[in-house]
């Protein structure tokens, strides 16, 4: 883990506005948590992605890390069934 390279950036939180548009009340710091959880479930191996939204690799998985589409990836994450889990 410390020699892990920064190799990115993902935005995978749900916004307040995504929130509001399905009119329910939910727990966004457990929805972030799962959401993180299944990303970080789906990432090759070396790879992961920190709460800050900071994508780290190891030094072996840099270049499989840099290639990730990670719109595509955050595609396969099933939010709707997050958020089903995770309402109050």
């Amino acid at each position: 883990m410390a020699d892990d390279i920064e190799v990115g950036y993902v935005a995978y939180t749900l916004s307040a506005d995504y929130l509001a548009t399905v009119g329910a009340d939910f727990d966004s710091e457990a929805i972030d948590d799962a959401i993180l959880k299944e990303l970080n479930r789906l990432v090759p191996w070396g790879v992961s992605v920190h709460r800050n939204g900071k994508a780290f690799a190891t030094p072996e998985a840099v270049e499989t890390a840099r290639a990730i589409d990670w719109d595509d990836l955050l595609g396969r994450v099933d939010v709707d069934q997050i958020l089903a889990d995770n309402g109050r």
